[in-house]
């Protein structure tokens, strides 16, 4: 296990370096100490990202800076909080200690002949508290503005505007800083591994996931990447590849009701990335499967997103989940207990791509049913060709047979032979010869094949008695002896 940690922590070093330096590189990477897989996404959520060396583009952090702040920690939130209303009221209040300094009311306090801009206010401290009296609206009635100075007017109006849009920014922020549904997602459960097993005769890729309130997400989806470093023919290096992985976008089943816990399927075939991914190949692969589950809370009405991440370690084949769901009297009860538990299964260990190929080599009926189909395809295009055939054969001759579609039918026959792996000795001699001899025109295939179906005619005859055949065979004898009125209607009758 410790070998295998060794290559997975290789980095991408050693998929890029030279042929001729290969072998140096990866001796020298083997003797390296095994150190941590880096995740590219927290089992909680969190992205390892960090954006580094922006420039001139910080910048644009100010030019959404209510988004900025909503974006920073809470502890950052609440420094910017005081530090705003602190640095506000300091600077309000000095404006009204420096109004009453410049008109001389700090000295005249006392005086109760004389009117200053606002009473009461003999030095700094009790400017700051006619402040804060005023933008609180506490208005203990000691302190107020007189109508003796329009300086003292214009900078109230100005501290109330102020004040208005200093609440609203901060305050806004901190709101929507406490509204958000990022908390919600602690309580959306996935489990700590993902399994691969058969389900349903098919190598399938499972996972699970639950909810742990009574108030459910609405439209809940969810999303599979997968995440796997390659090189392109071409020889460009992608670290970061992203990969679709589908569990159900085509037949709805990544819409979720999720009540109680569900197990994510992603079946493995021809189209997934892990159609070569076979149990060996599993322990040298290094590979992250991104899960994404949004939805709406129900609550709130505001949009959730859970995230967490399964790597090549946390894939256990040959494994299944237990089950956590049991009736009880009136109810469905869930163990979350048996949540994450896995149990061992009959698992192939190969891949399904190697599947496929043992199931080709082992089956020799394939050959031949790829020739037989094209054999039969061919036959069908001659039964087309030769409907023609078949209507060219006189009409009186299709009314003696009763048969107008004998050649088409004795010719189906004949096409279905490998079909049905029969062989041409089954059939009649004059049938071989038919469909033996190369070459035949239309016109000796319809002479031959109204021989045949004069045969049965001539038999026919045999089997009558005597005077009957006699009467058959001296038609023409008997036709002449007829009298004329009588030939003349039977010859009215032929024509």
């Amino acid at each position: 296990q410790e070998a295998m940690g060794s290559k997975r922590g290789l980095g991408w070093q050693v998929v890029t370096t030279s042929s001729s330096g290969s072998g140096f590189h990866q001796q020298q990477a083997a003797a390296a100490p095994r150190r941590k897989r880096q995740r590219f996404v927290d089992k909680n959520g969190r992205c390892n990202v960090q954006h580094g060396n922006l420039g001139s583009e910080t910048s644009r952090y100010l030019s959404d800076l209510f988004t900025t702040l909503v974006d920073l920690k809470w502890r950052w939130n609440l420094f910017i909080f005081i530090l705003t209303y602190t640095v506000a009221w300091l600077f309000m209040a000095s404006m009204w200690w420096l109004i009453a300094y410049l008109r001389g009311d700090l000295n005249k306090a006392h005086d109760d002949n004389y009117t200053p801009c606002v009473a009461n206010v003999y030095n700094f401290p009790s400017a700051f508290l006619f402040f804060i009296e005023t933008e609180a609206t506490i208005g203990y009635g000691y302190r107020y503005i007189t109508d003796k100075c329009p300086e003292g007017i214009i900078l109230f109006l100005f501290q109330s505007i102020l004040g208005s849009i200093v609440d609203a920014f901060l305050i806004g922020c901190m709101f929507i800083k406490m509204s958000q549904p990022k908390k919600r997602a602690e309580t959306l459960m996935f489990s700590e591994h993902a399994v691969i097993s058969m389900r349903d005769g098919k190598l399938t890729l499972m996972f699970r996931v639950g909810n742990l309130r009574n108030s459910h997400m609405v439209s809940a989806q969810i999303r599979c990447k997968l995440l796997k470093s390659r090189q392109t023919p071409e020889g460009e290096f992608l670290p970061l590849d992203q990969l679709e992985l589908d569990v159900g976008f085509s037949t709805g089943a990544d819409q979720l009701f999720l009540v109680s816990p569900l197990t994510i399927c992603h079946v493995i075939d021809a189209k997934s990335p892990f159609y070569d991914l076979s149990q060996q190949s599993m322990q040298t692969e290094q590979f992250e499967i991104v899960v994404i589950l949004e939805g709406i809370v129900e609550t709130t009405g505001m949009t959730c997103q859970a995230r967490t991440s399964y790597t090549e370690d946390e894939v256990l084949w040959g494994h299944r989940f237990f089950p956590v769901i049991s009736l009880e009297e009136g109810f469905f009860k869930v163990d979350y207990s048996q949540f994450h538990a896995t149990f061992e299964v009959p698992t192939p260990p190969y891949s399904v791509k190697e599947q496929e190929e043992m199931l080709l080599i082992s089956s020799p009926l394939i050959g031949p049913a790829v020739s037989n189909s094209k054999e039969r395809n061919n036959s069908v295009e001659c039964l087309d060709g030769l409907d023609d055939i078949s209507t060219k054969i006189p009409s009186k001759l299709q009314k003696m047979t009763g048969r107008e579609d004998f050649p088409k039918k004795l010719l189906r026959m004949s096409s279905t032979t490998s079909e049905k792996a029969y062989s041409i000795g089954d059939l009649p001699m004059k049938l071989q010869r038919i469909s033996s001899v190369p070459g035949n025109s239309e016109e000796k295939l319809v002479s031959k094949t109204t021989k045949l179906m004069s045969d049965p005619m001539s038999q026919s005859v045999a089997d009558l008695p005597p005077k009957l055949q006699k009467l058959s065979g001296g038609g023409a004898r008997m036709e002449g002896k007829l009298p004329p009125k009588l030939r003349k209607m039977n010859s009215d009758r032929f024509t």
